[in-house]
C-alpha cells in the first residue's frame, strides 16, 4: 500500500509510516502545496495510493462522487501528531490494508476505528 500524507498533516508521519515498512509521500514533495482536493485525489487514483488526511473534505468527495477510489483514511483526534496517535493509525492501516487496497473510506479517533467500503451510499 502506498500512502499520501495530505498537507494538513506533518511531514513527520512519512517517517513513521516507513519505520513500519509503508511506503508513503507527503504531497509537499509531490504537488502544489496550494493544490485542491479534487487534484490530490486524482493523483492518488492514477498512482494508486490511498490519501492519509485530517480533512472532511476528502470523504465528502467521495460521497459526492460515489467514488470507488482512491481510499481514504481520515485522522480525527484532537493531537494529531505521529507522536500521539502514530500507533492506532498503523494497526489500523495493517488490519484494514486488503479493504483500503479495494477501496474504503477510514475514520480514525483516538477511541474507535470505522470502515466504510466505497462507493459510499447514501445510509452510510
Amino acid at each position: 500500500m502506498k500512502l499520501i500524507v495530505d498537507m494538513n498533516l506533518s511531514p513527520r508521519w512519512v517517517t513513521l509510516l516507513a519505520s513500519a515498512g509503508m511506503e508513503a509521500a507527503h504531497w509537499s514533495t509531490l504537488g502544489a502545496a496550494n493544490a485542491p482536493d479534487l487534484e490530490i485525489m486524482a493523483f492518488a487514483r492514477m498512482h494508486d495510493c490511498v490519501v492519509l488526511t485530517h480533512d472532511l473534505d476528502f470523504g465528502a468527495i467521495l460521497a459526492a462522487t460515489h467514488g470507488e477510489k482512491p481510499s481514504v483514511v481520515q485522522i480525527r483526534a484532537e493531537d494529531i501528531s505521529p507522536d500521539v496517535i502514530g500507533n492506532q493509525v498503523i494497526i489500523a492501516l495493517r488490519q484494514m490494508a486488503s479493504e483500503l487496497e479495494e477501496g474504503s473510506l477510514l475514520t480514525i479517533d483516538s477511541n474507535r476505528t470505522r470502515l466504510r467500503i466505497l462507493p459510499l451510499r447514501r445510509n452510510e
